[in-house]
């Protein structure tokens, strides 16, 4: 027998100044999702914009009751924002998708199918090429850190990594950076969890640019990643 479809999954959808991106994503989210699942919601997190990001997120949610907005006050961080829309998920799967319209949903369409067949599934960027060298090249040593760190092999920490949310909210993940899911996995891997890895594509982004090499943002994965190799370190104790 094969794996049984999934019924219902939540789209946690941070958005940090993206008015230029956030009804775009949304729209296509409406397209795609219900091809592979009987019912669904979306959960935006506006994280402390200051443009219009938060009043797009309002005006989505009041004209689709399938569309909620949660807003931080300040700016918190993508893993504060991803465990909100956690914590409101109502669904059997969560899945995050980024408001800047990176993630392709069309290309994310491999991943669905083999929900069921592992805990969690891990998508890595199978066209990679179409980011730049030094992105590229940022992204190989940040994941080879991490495998040494945590003694695995996986190809990314990083993305639209789809969990069972019972099984997501087992674990206490302390990282609120852009290293929260690499935390996560780690957690749950070391917990018995099974991963299934799949390429998809994603695309450049149509208006703004990557928030992940601000000084603020570097110096806390910087931070991160020490308390991760302290929490590695202490397993073996």
């Amino acid at each position: 027998m094969g794996p049984m479809p999934a019924r219902s999954i939540s789209v946690v959808v941070p958005a940090l100044n993206e008015e230029a991106n956030l009804e775009a994503t949304v729209a296509e989210i409406h397209a795609e999702i219900p091809r592979h699942f009987e019912d669904y919601e979306i959960l935006i997190v506006d994280d402390g914009s200051r443009d219009r990001t938060g009043a797009l997120a309002d005006a989505l949610a009041r004209a689709d009751p399938r569309v909620k907005a949660f807003h931080n006050d300040l700016n918190r961080g993508l893993g504060h924002a991803y465990f909100r829309g956690v914590s409101e998920a109502s669904k059997e799967y969560v899945v995050m998708v980024c408001g800047d319209g990176e993630n392709s949903l069309e290309g994310m369409a491999p991943m669905w199918p083999l929900i069921g067949t592992a805990d969690i599934i891990a998508p890595h960027t199978a066209n990679a090429e179409i980011r730049t060298p030094f992105r590229r090249a940022v992204s190989r040593f940040g994941t080879g850190v991490l495998n040494t760190i945590f003694g695995l092999n996986l190809r990314c920490y990083t993305g639209t990594v789809v969990h069972r949310l019972a099984t997501l909210r087992s674990v206490q993940v302390k990282s609120l950076d852009f290293l929260y899911q690499a935390e996560t996995l780690a957690l749950l891997i070391r917990r018995g969890a099974t991963v299934r890895e799949v390429g998809i594509d994603i695309r450049p982004r149509s208006a703004g640019k990557t928030k992940i090499f601000k000084l603020k943002n570097l110096w806390g994965m910087s931070l991160t990643l020490t308390r991760l190799a302290w929490m590695r370190f202490s397993w073996r104790s």
